[in-house]
């Protein structure tokens, strides 16, 4: 059999394939924040001082939903780019930066610590930069798909340094405690 697959077809192994890596990419994103208790309503976080850039509680579930179905597109383009260079390379990439940015939520919400969950988010930085060009290689609409990933990256970047600059003290803060200093 020469014959190569019609636009049909390839239309069809596509959809299987965001039907597998969208609702994939979603659930684990979504219990890993509901298994660290993340966001407002935490305790432990809600006693943290906020940067003025800190947007509402709403925002954070909004975004990372929209960014988590973009990342399951962004997949299952490269997922159903069957031999095609370098997509070896652009799935394991994909699977670090996710498997890292999974890890980000319980180590910042569960764990408290604040220091190490920044350098975990320039690692997942980087690694969104890395996985975001090989999918460029593999497929341009793919690597477009990560675009707004990158740029809420960069923006929860910020966010985690200024938390970690304004709670020196977040790591010993206790669970469920007001954040209370007073001066003699």
């Amino acid at each position: 059999m020469t014959e190569l697959a019609s636009q049909s077809q390839l239309r069809g192994s596509l959809f299987r394939w965001a039907l597998v890596t969208v609702p994939a990419t979603v659930l684990l994103g979504v219990l890993s924040g509901r298994l660290s208790n993340s966001g407002y309503g935490n305790p432990w976080f809600d006693a943290l001082q906020k940067p003025d850039i800190m947007p509402p509680g709403w925002v954070f579930g909004a975004a990372w939903t929209l960014l988590y179905v973009l990342m399951g597109l962004a997949a299952a383009v490269v997922l159903n780019a069957r031999g095609a260079n370098g997509r070896p390379l652009a799935i394991a990439l994909f699977i670090a930066q996710f498997v890292a940015n999974l890890a980000w939520s319980p180590l910042f919400f569960a764990a408290h610590q604040v220091s190490l969950a920044l350098w975990l988010i320039l690692l997942i930085l980087v690694l969104a930069v890395a996985t975001t060009a090989a999918f460029g290689r593999v497929r341009a609409i793919a690597a477009w798909l990560m675009v707004p990933y990158l740029a809420w990256l960069c923006f929860a970047s910020l966010l985690n340094w200024q938390i970690d600059r304004l709670n020196p003290d977040a790591e010993t803060l206790v669970r469920g405690s007001p954040k209370a200093q007073i001066a003699l």
